[in-house]
């Protein structure tokens, strides 16, 4: 007999897909759980023929903003957003890393103008993979590793 562990099905909401197992938490802590009251089912280690292993979010009753979107993007380069209207999937979109990046990330430079005074960040996109941006104030050249969203 075969065991298999199920998620349950949402009737309206948001499915995160395809996130690594290892930014799961991360993508969830953006998404900042405690200010709704929606259920949100999170998975780990599930099996995937194309990471190995991966995330899954689910979110009821709950669409997910563009920004909210681009913050996954920088975390998940390969996620995949569905949005749920009566158990069926209304629209998928695979996120992509905006080509200006405005504040959503700090910038790694402690001395940056953006660290220092309150001014928005910006960075421009240079490579996705690996994702290499560049700060348009002070010009620090940031990775995946090095972003903190703000």
């Amino acid at each position: 007999m075969k065991k298999e562990f199920v998620i349950p099905a949402i009737k309206d909401g948001s499915v995160i897909d395809h996130i690594p197992s290892k930014a799961t938490f991360r993508v969830m802590k953006l998404l900042d759980p405690k200010e709704y009251e929606h259920t949100i089912n999170i998975a780990l280690n599930l099996p995937s023929k194309k990471m190995g292993k991966k995330g899954l979010i689910k979110i009821s009753s709950r669409t997910l903003t563009e920004e909210e979107v681009n913050k996954i993007a920088l975390l998940a380069p390969d996620a995949t957003v569905n949005i749920i209207k009566d158990y069926e999937v209304l629209k998928k979109t695979v996120v992509k890393v905006p080509k200006i990046v405005e504040n959503i990330v700090k910038c790694s430079n402690p001395n940056c103008i953006t660290n220092v005074e309150h001014v928005a960040t910006r960075f421009l996109l240079l490579t996705e993979e690996p994702l290499r941006m560049h700060c348009f104030y002070c010009e620090r050249v940031m990775g995946r590793d090095d972003i903190s969203l703000l």
